[in-house]
């Protein structure tokens, strides 16, 4: 087997992976970065884009006073009943780093907006990326190039290669099939996301339920969970996951957000246009994203819209919770609908079909704007059913008997014209588990010792630390990718 030698190796081009990459190259060492898909970005590019951060110019402007202890304090209120279960060791180093984290991210040309509020939040600390999530990695892999680093696309890394109870480096496949061996002189670094789409280890450390829900990234599949495994490391947290959560399927081609290139430029003309120019200008571009990217509004199911799956059949107490039982659905899709009442509610405030906290809402004519590729209506139930692929007898049977005797106190579905938005599906956002690891973001084994020479960040060293709330899951990955790069870089094998 062919291999390389460099000093220090990260497994992994999302955010976090880039990070340490970029910060082991500072400190003068020779990095190689593996990403096994044709791009870098990984799950940061699929985010929304917030990160919460204390000390920000953006607060200041806004006369903000906060403090990284309020920041502490707040995100276990975030964690709710699973508050015990926090690692407040790692809780303290992310918001500790994340004032200098959004400081260096500036830096290299990425623009927020904001910051806006999130209770339990005491007050505003949610920053969004403009103009989308893009702008991570675009910036970040810019600046490894500069820094010198080595970035190796479809690279699949297999096992990690441990020599004297050390790790060493990974054995590979290259891009043309071959195998291949990279091998580090200092530290090696897993940055390679979280488990959301591999369905062995949802099942293994979460349950069977959430095993046959589809993630929002397909390639997140627990590589570096595994191979972390398979030499003594331990999963913390491994049953929290963020999911299954109802969204509609993506748009087939990209909306006016997502076509525009994340240069600084373009960027701070977006970050300058939100503080001044009127609403009816921004609405646009702000529902080409929230007709995307978040889901619909549990109201839509109180107030009368039921759910309905390939079959034409409504298969769920949609009050219940639906999202469970849309993974087992036919295809796992399935589509909202509703009458002319329900419509008529939904065109405005405070009935809203999805939000962004402090960002706007979206409303039935904005899907029907900037969503036609889920947007269905007909005057009769039978044209509506054709026009969602699903069999006219059967969905008008479902709607007789649902009227005649299912809907308890919700209105009949009896008013034309008809809607249905979808299909819709059940998605992982992310899971919460991590390696177990010490604060020097080391990979701990099940006996406690280190396996040396390892380090594990981002969602796969997320060690116990709980991310609840918006902004949270991105602002470990950057600051917990940094830490671990340098420690990496000062990695000094005994002799």
């Amino acid at each position: 087997m062919s291999s390389t030698t460099t000093d220090v190796l990260v497994i992994g081009a999302g955010g976090t992976g880039l990070a340490a990459a970029s910060e082991a190259a500072k400190l003068g060492r020779k990095v190689i970065l593996l990403e096994k898909n044709p791009q870098t970005g990984g799950s940061t590019s699929w985010s929304v884009g917030s990160i919460t951060a204390t000390g920000t110019p953006h607060q200041r402007k806004a006369g903000i006073e906060d403090s990284t202890e309020a920041h502490f304090e707040d995100m276990g209120k975030h964690a709710g009943d699973l508050a015990p279960r926090d690692n407040l060791t790692l809780r303290r180093i992310l918001v500790e780093n994340t004032p200098d984290m959004m400081d260096w991210l500036m830096k290299l040309g990425v623009v927020f907006v904001g910051p806006e509020e999130e209770p339990p939040h005491r007050v505003a600390r949610m920053h969004n990326v403009v103009p989308n999530s893009r702008s991570f990695a675009y910036h970040l892999t810019k600046h490894c190039h500069t820094l010198g680093v080595d970035i190796r696309l479809n690279t699949a890394t297999q096992r990690i290669i441990v020599q004297d109870d050390r790790a060493v480096g990974v054995e590979a496949t290259m891009p043309d099939g071959s195998a291949h061996t990279f091998l580090a002189r200092h530290g090696v670094v897993l940055a390679s996301g979280d488990y959301s789409a591999a369905k062995d280890l949802k099942a293994q450390l979460a349950n069977a339920d959430v095993a046959l829900v589809d993630a929002v990234n397909e390639t997140a599949t627990g590589d570096g969970h595994r191979m972390a495994i398979s030499i003594g490391a331990s999963v913390v947290n491994g049953d929290i996951v963020r999911g299954p959560i109802m969204r509609f399927i993506a748009p087939t081609r990209p909306n006016i957000l997502q076509k525009l290139p994340p240069a600084t430029w373009i960027a701070k003309m977006i970050a300058w246009s939100a503080n001044v120019l009127p609403q009816w200008v921004l609405r646009p571009f702000l529902m080409s994203f929230l007709t995307t990217a978040v889901s619909p509004s549990m109201d839509l199911y109180k107030e009368g819209s039921i759910l309905i799956n390939k079959n034409g059949e409504r298969f769920t107490d949609e009050l219940g919770k639906p999202n469970k039982d849309m993974a087992k659905q036919p295809e796992r899709v399935g589509w909202v609908m509703f009458d002319q009442q329900v419509a008529q509610k939904f065109s405005a405030w405070p009935y809203y079909i999805s939000t962004a906290p402090g960002v706007a809402y979206a409303y039935l004519d904005d899907y029907r704007r900037n969503r036609p590729d889920i947007f269905h209506q007909f005057d009769s139930i039978a044209g509506l059913a054709d026009s969602m692929g699903v069999d006219p007898e059967t969905l008008t049977h479902t709607i007789t008997t649902y009227n005649a005797s299912q809907r308890g106190v919700r209105p009949a579905i009896d008013h034309g014209p008809y809607y249905a938005l979808g299909p819709i599906k059940s998605y992982v956002v992310f899971t919460d588990g991590g390696l177990k690891i010490t604060d020097r973001l080391e990979v701990i084994r099940h006996d406690g010792s280190l396996i040396k020479g390892l380090y594990a960040a981002g969602s796969v060293g997320q060690g116990g630390l709980l991310l609840e709330g918006h902004g949270h899951h991105l602002g470990w990955a950057f600051v917990s990718g940094r830490i671990a790069g340098r420690y990496a870089a000062q990695f000094e094998p005994a002799a």
